[in-house]
């Protein structure tokens, strides 16, 4: 089933704008005496469909956290749709995460709210000045995109897994962001859903907007032949463009 996102990406989402979305610059992140990443150079650009891949501990939610500026690097710059989140001031954090919409493995729904509701609030968090009515209608629209207009008002135990990441997803786009990054979103998912969920992320893609998704999944990987950044022991072994398929040779050591 085709997902229209239309009315949930800013009018600019598809312009060329003559900068990556994101790009990290030398970055490394230590905890201690570990290196998290170590020297990471890459850029994604508009409307870019990309994986992140390698074995745990290897630094892929490291470099996420750094693109939510939920971490600063030790060192490098981290770039994000032209916002220096390297040198960001506590008071200017929230102006970064507006830019940028996060989907979690395990969906992080608030129980006692309904799908509507629960992807209404992430609207009105970012902006006091939307008011409930306005709210409410564009988080219909957005669960509307991704397939679950009829189920607005379910609690997130009356929806599947499945359902319950679409809800994410609407979640994560409903405030229109330039950047998407999902933490291992179909690990919780039967293939066959989370083969739903991939293509509503290449939908959103084609819209412009720029995904990045951390993934232990090989076989949608090596399917969809997407650009895929490999990390391993936090540095960035190999950088894969879309169209070609590599040898996962990190693999061996999962």
């Amino acid at each position: 089933m085709p997902y229209v996102f239309s009315r949930l990406v800013r009018p600019d989402a598809r312009k060329a704008q003559g900068r990556p979305l994101v790009e990290f610059n030398g970055v490394t992140r230590a905890y201690g005496s570990r290196l998290a990443l170590d020297e990471v150079d890459f850029r994604l650009e508009p409307g870019e469909l990309a994986f992140l891949v390698g074995p745990s501990g290897a630094g892929k939610t490291t470099l996420l956290k750094l693109i939510n500026r939920e971490l600063r690097p030790t060192q490098g710059e981290v770039w994000i749709d032209g916002i220096a989140a390297h040198e960001l001031k506590a008071s200017r954090v929230a102006e970064l995460r507006r830019r940028v919409g996060v989907v979690f493995q395990d969906y992080k729904l608030l129980p006692r709210l309904t799908a509507r509701e629960n992807v209404a609030l992430a609207l009105q968090v970012g902006d006091l000045r939307v008011s409930d009515r306005e709210a409410r209608e564009r988080a219909l629209d957005a669960l509307d995109a991704v397939g679950l207009g009829d189920r607005g008002d379910s609690m997130p135990h009356e929806l599947s897994g499945g359902q319950q990441q679409r809800v994410a997803v609407a979640r994560a786009v409903i405030r229109k962001p330039p950047l998407l990054i999902a933490d291992e979103p179909t690990g919780n998912l039967d293939m066959e859903t989370a083969w739903g969920i991939t293509d509503l992320l290449e939908d959103i893609a084609a819209f412009g907007i720029t995904v990045l998704v951390a993934t232990h999944n090989i076989e949608i990987v090596t399917r969809l032949q997407r650009r895929v950044l490999t990390l391993v022991n936090g540095r960035l072994v190999r950088d894969q463009p879309a169209g070609q398929t590599g040898r996962m040779a990190w693999l061996a050591s999962s």
